[in-house]
C-alpha cells in the first residue's frame, strides 16, 4: 500500500511541476502582460504625445495610474477624466499661448482629457529643464510644492531618490507611473 500511495506523489509531483513551467511559460508571453496591462486610447495617446515629442508609453502610464483609463472617472478632490485634471488646472490651462483649444468643462472627453493633460505635463517636462520624473511628481502634487522640495533640498528630483518626496501620494504616484512606464516599454 505504501509503495502505490509513493507512486501516485510522485506522478502528482511530476504533474504539478509540469503545470506550474507550463504556467510561468504562458506568464512570459505577451499577450498576457498585454492582458495584465492593457493600453486603451493608444491612437489618441500616440497622436498627442506626438505633437510634444513626448513618450506616448509615459503618457499611458500617467493615464493609466491617473484614471485606469476610465474616462469618467472623478476623484473625492474633483479631478476629472483620463488624465484626472482638476477643473481650476484645466482653465489655467486653456489660458496659456499654445496649449489647446478645448473646453476645461469637457473633461470627461478623452480626446479633450489627453490633449489638456499632455500638453499639462509637457509644460511641466519644460518647467523642470527635462526632468521627467520631476514633472511627474509636479502633476501631482503641483508645480511649485515640487520646486520647494527641490530648492530646499528635500528631494533631489530622481526616482532614485523617489522614497524622500515629502508627500506619501505623490511618491507613491511618481513610483506607480515609472513602473507603469518600464512595464509598457517592455511589452508595447
Amino acid at each position: 500500500m505504501k509503495g502505490a500511495f509513493s507512486g501516485r506523489r510522485r506522478w502528482w509531483m511530476v504533474l504539478l511541476l509540469v503545470l506550474l513551467i507550463a504556467v510561468f511559460a504562458i506568464m512570459q508571453t505577451k499577450w498576457v502582460a498585454r492582458w495584465m496591462y492593457p493600453l486603451y486610447y493608444y491612437d489618441d495617446i500616440r497622436a498627442e504625445a506626438g505633437q510634444y515629442d513626448l513618450d506616448p508609453l509615459l503618457v499611458a502610464a500617467v493615464v493609466r495610474v491617473e484614471s485606469s483609463f476610465a474616462e469618467d472617472r472623478v476623484s473625492k478632490v474633483g479631478a476629472v477624466g483620463l488624465m484626472q485634471l482638476m477643473p481650476d488646472t484645466a482653465r489655467w490651462i486653456v489660458q496659456q499661448p499654445g496649449a489647446p483649444r478645448v473646453s476645461p468643462d469637457d473633461l470627461k472627453n478623452p480626446k479633450v482629457s489627453l490633449a489638456m493633460g499632455t500638453w499639462y505635463l509637457n509644460y511641466l517636462i519644460h518647467r523642470f529643464q527635462g526632468n521627467e520624473v520631476a514633472a511627474v511628481a509636479a502633476y501631482n502634487a503641483g508645480p511649485n510644492r515640487v520646486q520647494e522640495w527641490l530648492q530646499a533640498g528635500k528631494w533631489d528630483g530622481t526616482l532614485d531618490g523617489a522614497d524622500r518626496i515629502p508627500v506619501g501620494e505623490t511618491r507613491h504616484f511618481v513610483q506607480r507611473v515609472f513602473f507603469m512606464f518600464d512595464r509598457y516599454k517592455e511589452i508595447y
